[in-house]
């Protein structure tokens, strides 16, 4: 790496991250049923039919990855709860194994030195919930907030920071109009209702946790760059609307209770009715924003109705997952939204990382296709700090190869490799790369 602390504020942090159901094995510990468990069982959604049922066994090799973690010289260890873990019916009486084990988890990473950073949801919805019409039913905003009592009741005293969703655009836009994750659909009324019901569950666990003490409470969006493939005004138009969708909708939604008129033009007519009302409640203050980035698309003008848009091939490196390289992107995002959304508030860089070719020889993963990564993204955190943006930290994904969802266990985005048939873990070049910056001086 060439970068080393030293090179940072020395309040700056570095962490790592991951979420439940992609590592802890759901099969474990009382989970309940997810909707993940059934679209993964639906024939051509999952590479493979793969589920997170096993995934890297983390609930019962936690302390050996939490050894990793602290090993590499991080600060933080963003993980993620699982709603179904913590109560199976999605409702009612919680299961003390998923409280029990979040509990020791959260005591390993104090007694390791190392900051738990919550996330209460990342996308394994509780089936019972899903049968109800899941984000498309507004009670799901309260039924998360009870989800939200039960389990930072039980953990909220401990942590660092907390935030209630993992990037909302993958929860509503690309499993409820694009069809590409649970619950697989593709509808424009469910998409509306989903984009605007995980926000008011945003808005209801902020208040939840409020209301028990807890502070350091966040929001976490994830961004891609939006380029036009040509320059037509109907290229351009088009990129705005796809910038507006995925860049721009829970930001403002967030930070200036407001949505993007460009999005509206194709959203209003299927939104929930007096959806206005909602807009105090999920724009009250957070604490700091987190910015999850990967790549950017190149987007054309395409027929049909809106938002009239298609995603084309682009010219540049790309990582195994076909998504472009572009660090630029990640420092447009960092000083666009200090610029127009949030202001003074800390930003951190919450995910940033790519999938590799990582294969083992003689005992060890030469990544330098990742080391290189995540240097060239680094150095934009460090200009937008120079520019006076207020970055207060940059987390990589992931700590370890894993479930990646609709690809199965193919796509490997860890510092540690892992062999899915002994859970065998190694540290590749890159975890030895990111453990010897962080630890010179």
């Amino acid at each position: 790496m060439q970068f080393s602390r030293s090179d940072f504020p020395d309040d700056f942090l570095f962490g790592t991250a991951t979420s439940a159901y992609q590592i802890e094995g759901h099969s474990f510990g009382g989970a309940g049923q997810t909707h993940w468990d059934s679209f993964a069982a639906t024939p051509g959604n999952v590479a493979k039919a793969e589920t997170g049922a096993t995934a890297c066994d983390h609930y019962h090799r936690w302390e050996a990855d939490l050894d990793l973690v602290a090993a590499a010289g991080f600060d933080v260890y963003r993980f993620s709860t699982s709603w179904a873990r913590v109560m199976p019916e999605g409702r009612g009486a919680p299961n003390p194994e998923g409280l029990d084990f979040y509990d020791r988890l959260i005591d390993g990473m104090l007694e390791r030195g190392l900051k738990p950073a919550a996330t209460l949801y990342h996308w394994e919805l509780p089936s019972p919930l899903a049968d109800l019409g899941g984000w498309r039913n507004r009670d799901v905003a309260g039924w998360f907030g009870d989800f939200t009592e039960v389990i930072m009741g039980r953990i909220g005293d401990r942590l660092w920071s907390a935030a209630p969703i993992n990037e909302p655009w993958c929860v509503s836009w690309l499993s409820h109009f694009l069809g590409h994750h649970a619950p697989g659909l593709r509808d424009i009324r469910a998409t509306a209702r989903a984009m605007h019901h995980v926000l008011l569950a945003h808005g209801t666990a902020t208040a939840a946790m409020r209301g028990l003490g807890m502070t350091n409470l966040g929001a976490v969006c994830n961004f891609e760059y939006a380029a036009p493939a040509d320059d037509s005004a109907e290229t351009r138009a088009a990129t705005e609307t796809y910038d507006a969708i995925y860049n721009q909708f829970f930001l403002s939604g967030i930070f200036r209770g407001t949505y993007p008129e460009a999005v509206l033009a194709g959203l209003e007519a299927h939104m929930p009715d007096r959806w206005q009302d909602d807009m105090a409640l999920i724009s009250q203050p957070v604490d700091w924003c987190g910015l999850n980035y990967y790549t950017r698309k190149l987007i054309a003008a395409a027929p049909g109705p809106w938002p009239g848009l298609a995603e084309v091939d682009g010219p540049l490196p790309k990582t195994e997952m076909g998504w472009e390289i572009y660090p630029d992107g990640l420092h447009h995002f960092l000083a666009m939204a200090a610029r127009d959304f949030t202001g003074d508030t800390p930003l951190f860089v919450t995910e940033n990382g790519m999938a590799a070719p990582d294969r083992i020889a003689n005992g060890k993963v030469q990544d330098d296709d990742r080391i290189a990564y995540i240097d060239a993204h680094v150095a934009k955190v460090r200009q937008a700090i120079a520019e006076g943006v207020p970055v207060k930290g940059y987390f990589v994904w992931s700590l370890m190869d894993n479930y990646e969802w609709a690809l199965g266990y193919d796509k490997r985005f860890g510092l540690v490799h892992v062999d899915f048939d002994t859970l065998e873990r190694t540290p590749k070049a890159s975890y030895h790369a990111l453990a010897k910056a962080l630890t010179r001086s």
